[in-house]
């Protein structure tokens, strides 16, 4: 990032008591007491192939039976976790992140990550892209096999240090309010599948039934089967 650019970011967080600070680690938000940032070192361990193979989004985003890559657009990329679990399972993945500041983190840590053996061949396979993923959705020059939907929700963790850094990001980004418009516009864009992350026991986006849900302890994934385009 260059110095203008991140004046610029600057200028717009000073409204809301945050600012961006480059550090040795690499860029850093935060409100002069907490700080948050983008690393994907500390997944290293979810990513060797025995575990990929457990990872239940793993399980609920690939076609079974069609050969690998498979293209995935993930529309509400934040700080790139899930989209890292899917490339290094070997997905390609088309992240999008509509702030441009949650975006200027994620793509500090892909910087990062790319210059690490361990993780730069997943990285290779995610493409970033600052952008309404709405307004995307419904103008794509391409029919992606799977699209996974993640909206903001609140934080379920018991531990009060990650409730309060993930409130510097809802000073960014608030709960997803247009929901029916996210799903519809993931339809609009012709995937074979689409895949939404929700809280355990929370209610179906949109109030869209899927066709099926796997469920986990803390997180259940919707999983849409769609018609697969002509």
């Amino acid at each position: 990032m260059t110095e203008d650019i991140l004046k610029e970011h600057n200028k717009r967080l000073a409204s809301i008591g945050l600012s961006l600070v480059p550090t040795d680690q690499g860029l850093s938000l935060t409100d002069g007491e907490l700080s948050i940032m983008a690393d994907f070192r500390e997944m290293l361990p979810r990513l060797k192939q025995s575990n990929l193979q457990k990872e239940m989004l793993v399980k609920a985003a690939r076609i079974k039976g069609e050969p690998m890559p498979q293209k995935l657009l993930d529309a509400t990329a934040g700080f790139g976790e899930d989209s890292l679990i899917l490339a290094a399972a070997g997905f390609e993945v088309e992240l999008y992140e509509f702030d441009e500041i949650i975006a200027a983190l994620l793509s500090d840590a892909l910087e990062r990550a790319a210059q690490i053996p361990e993780l730069s061949q997943a990285v290779s396979r995610m493409t970033l892209k600052c952008q309404d993923s709405i307004q995307a959705m419904n103008n794509l020059d391409y029919h992606p096999d799977i699209i996974l939907l993640d909206p903001m929700f609140p934080a379920r963790t018991k531990s009060a240090l990650i409730k309060k850094k993930f409130q510097l990001l809802q000073k960014l980004e608030s709960p997803c309010s247009s929901e029916k418009e996210l799903l519809d516009a993931a339809k609009a864009a012709g995937p074979r599948r689409i895949v939404v992350k929700r809280p355990l026991k929370g209610p179906f986006l949109a109030d869209a039934k899927p066709s099926y849900s796997l469920s986990g302890k803390a997180i259940r994934y919707d999983c849409f089967v769609l018609v697969s385009p002509n």
